[in-house]
């Protein structure tokens, strides 16, 4: 597998690679912090997998007959100082998903680079329960295992979505992302792309191991009552 490489962005704001690198600057943590965070995240991340395991056995058939494609979904996105990974998911969408999504953009429910709808077309059966309990995200440990994301940090955006930001939303991508953050605990009460960046720039600014273990308690109720992000 290639190891990740760095976006050389070719918007309109970050053209030249002297301005991407003021804009991707790394905030301050202690050493010992962010060891502690990485052994948590390993932990978590065994766990989930094993989650994520008995889940596989249980729908791989269903995703195989219901989509016409594999079961484990694999997208580039967007990481930790501009850094590209590959991530994946429990496929919930036809095999066709990427191509109708421009079909669809007209009735996008977010303000700004962010698409999300509520009745998206382009979900199979299985997919809609998959995504109501988040168990889509469950191969999403595999990527915190392997350190390309964290239990707790901003979700990582798709290339196509970052070559539309404005210098101040790069500031997201200062650290790690991750599987659940502030964003996703105010769930779909934030439709727009601003809101979620100030989530995430304080989630940065105001980090500690204590505020990554409340978001992480608080988010397991969310995922048990079932509902999106």
């Amino acid at each position: 597998m290639a190891a990740p490489r760095t976006v050389i962005y070719t918007g309109r704001e970050y053209r030249e690679e002297r301005a991407l690198s003021g804009a991707f600057e790394s905030p301050h943590r202690s050493a010992i912090a962010l060891a502690i965070k990485r052994v948590i995240d390993i932990l978590g991340a065994l766990a989930g997998l094993t989650l994520g395991a008995v889940a596989y056995l249980i729908y791989n058939r269903r995703i195989r007959r219901e989509s016409g494609s594999s079961v484990i979904f694999r997208q580039e996105r967007v990481g930790e100082l501009g850094r590209v990974f590959e991530m994946y998911k429990f496929r919930t969408m036809k095999t066709n998903a990427e191509v109708a999504l421009e079909k669809l953009r007209a009735h996008n429910e977010m303000r700004g680079p962010v698409f999300k709808i509520r009745h998206d077309p382009r979900i199979i059966p299985i997919g809609k329960w998959l995504r109501r309990y988040h168990a889509d995200e469950l191969p999403q440990f595999w990527n915190v295992l392997k350190g390309d994301m964290s239990l707790v940090g901003p979700r990582p955006p798709t290339p196509a979505e970052v070559e539309l930001y404005s210098p101040r939303h790069f500031q997201r991508l200062r650290v790690k992302p991750g599987l659940t953050g502030l964003w996703q605990l105010y769930g779909n009460s934030v439709s727009d792309f601003e809101d979620i960046v100030n989530l995430d720039c304080r989630y940065i600014d105001h980090w500690s191991l204590w505020l990554d273990l409340k978001v992480l308690v608080r988010t397991i109720p969310k995922i048990l009552r079932g509902g999106g992000w």
